[in-house]
């Protein structure tokens, strides 16, 4: 139980993947301007943590370590996350072509957001040892930490959204509109998140 409790403080508060981290920047740059986008943007990007976290984990434990290509690892990772991707974006396309338009660019970018992959890659150092032999309920305790990663992931950037939204409203000098304030917003929240790294668990 404590270790499932740490998973979930973790990667939500503690080391959190954008402010701790510093992984997926470019979404969390990009799409943290309004609200609606950033919920759009957490929502799929949990998903494919999700899906992409459990198709590696098989992928790995029952592909790689059997034939001995574990230095195929990053590769294949890739290559499933980008599957997981081309998928979600298939969906919204269908579902919702007014919120794909919001995404634009920023949804096949999932396909590069390194959070994704550092998730998938953390999940086999975290749970196989030496990573060869998985770790008792490592299939669920990886689950549990893309999803983790994931709504981590969506906190932060529902977050700064708001502040991004209220900036919008605020007389802001013109030499720190933009990407300036966002980037002066984002360092004070990962200062703000460090105080977290004294959490005991």
């Amino acid at each position: 139980m404590a270790q499932v409790i740490a998973i979930i403080l973790g990667n939500i508060l503690i080391s959190n993947f954008i402010l701790f981290k510093f992984l997926g920047l470019c979404p969390f740059l990009g799409v943290s301007t309004q609200t609606k986008p950033a919920v759009s943007m957490g929502v799929a990007v949990i998903f494919v943590m999700v899906s992409s976290g459990v198709v590696t984990w098989l992928a790995y434990r029952f592909l790689l370590l059997p034939f001995h290509i574990e230095y195929m690892r990053t590769v294949t990772f890739i290559l499933i996350i980008a599957a997981s991707v081309q998928f979600i974006e298939m969906v919204i396309l269908k579902t919702s072509p007014a919120l794909y338009r919001a995404l634009g660019i920023y949804l096949p970018l999932i396909t590069t957001n390194c959070a994704v992959l550092g998730v998938t890659v953390l999940n086999v150092e975290d749970f196989f040892v030496a990573g060869k032999t998985p770790v008792p309920g490592s299939f669920l305790l990886s689950m549990l930490q893309a999803l983790f990663a994931g709504i981590g992931f969506m906190f932060v950037l529902l977050l700064m959204s708001g502040i991004r939204e209220r900036l919008a409203l605020n007389d802001v000098p013109e030499s720190m509109e933009g990407l300036p304030i966002a980037f002066l917003t984002a360092s004070l929240m990962s200062l703000a998140f460090m105080g977290f790294l004294g959490l005991k668990i």
